[in-house]
């Protein structure tokens, strides 16, 4: 009987490792890694439909991007969108977490009722709420009129077209987030509370002093995710304005649709791209190699 000596069980046992993790590095590296180098490698070349191939122009899509005053716009229009968008559905993802913590019979419908706009489809919910903020006759403007106030329009206005859907993605965001929330408060020990509240604790001082700090990986995680999530959405501008009125709702991601789709610009596209990539890693990289080393469990 052959007796495998210890390199040998680790050199296979690293073998069958690799072996099981091949076929999600291939898909990573077809889907992932390769879009995003060729991108990188496009936003530096002209290339426009009909052209027999990309033209190396070095950085001359990045400066005609600094010296586009729509471009300034749509990075504002985006920049603000995630700042009202971000906090609001943190809090009430918090909230609802909070709520259906609670043990009833109606836990379970509950869940589900606040969990459900997160599994429809965007563009379903965004001709959903198009049609409640439609000019007069949608519902909002409805019941303005029965409040007394003038219909509002708010898809055609450009201080109300960005909070209207801001209001619209965080109805559909808490929901996800509550369920990261949901289960950083069920993984805090029951004991902890428990001893809290036979000292005397109200509930509010029980979810400041103990839930709330507790929850600091959590809070980390959901974070980063509503943050990258906020950067990535396209499909309620397609179907709900277009980018109307006058860009004023037209946020990153769709822009690089309209060069990439619509324009054919696939070089100022790939730019735009490795724009949003950058930012995207400039704002998270940060939170998790910072804050990361601050989270301690007990």
């Amino acid at each position: 009987m052959k007796i495998q000596t210890k390199k040998q069980r680790e050199l296979k046992h690293n073998l069958l490792a690799w072996l099981l993790v091949a076929p999600s590095l291939f898909f990573m590296l077809i889907f992932t890694v390769y879009p995003v180098f060729r991108s990188i490698y496009l936003s530096l070349t002209k290339y426009k439909l009909g052209m027999k191939g990309p033209e190396f122009t070095g950085l001359g899509n990045y400066i005609n991007l600094a010296g586009s005053a729509l471009f300034w716009k749509v990075m504002g229009n985006t920049l603000f969108f995630a700042l009202i968008t971000i906090i609001p559905s943190m809090v009430v993802g918090l909230f609802l977490a909070v709520v259906v913590n609670r043990k009833s019979r109606m836990t379970g419908f509950v869940r589900t009722a606040y969990f459900y706009p997160v599994i429809m489809p965007m563009i379903a919910i965004a001709s959903i709420w198009m049609f409640i903020y439609m000019a007069k006759n949608g519902l909002f403007d409805q019941m303005l009129g029965t409040l007394g106030f003038k219909p509002a329009n708010v898809l055609s206005s450009k201080k109300t077209v960005l909070p209207a859907m801001a209001f619209m993605y965080v109805w559909k965001e808490a929901g996800y987030l509550m369920v990261f929330f949901l289960s950083g408060i069920q993984s805090i020990s029951t004991e902890v509370n428990e001893a809290a509240r036979i000292d005397g604790a109200g509930p509010w001082t029980v979810f400041r002093k103990i839930t709330f700090p507790l929850l600091a990986p959590t809070l980390l995680f959901v974070s980063t995710i509503a943050l990258t999530n906020s950067f990535k959405l396209v499909d309620h501008v397609v179907i709900m304005t277009e980018g109307a009125p006058n860009n004023a709702s037209t946020l990153l991601l769709y822009y690089i649709y309209q060069q990439g789709f619509t324009n054919f610009n696939y070089g100022i596209s790939a730019a735009l791209t490795t724009v949003m990539l950058v930012l995207l890693m400039i704002v998270a990289l940060p939170r998790f190699l910072s804050q990361d080393k601050k989270i301690h469990y007990n």
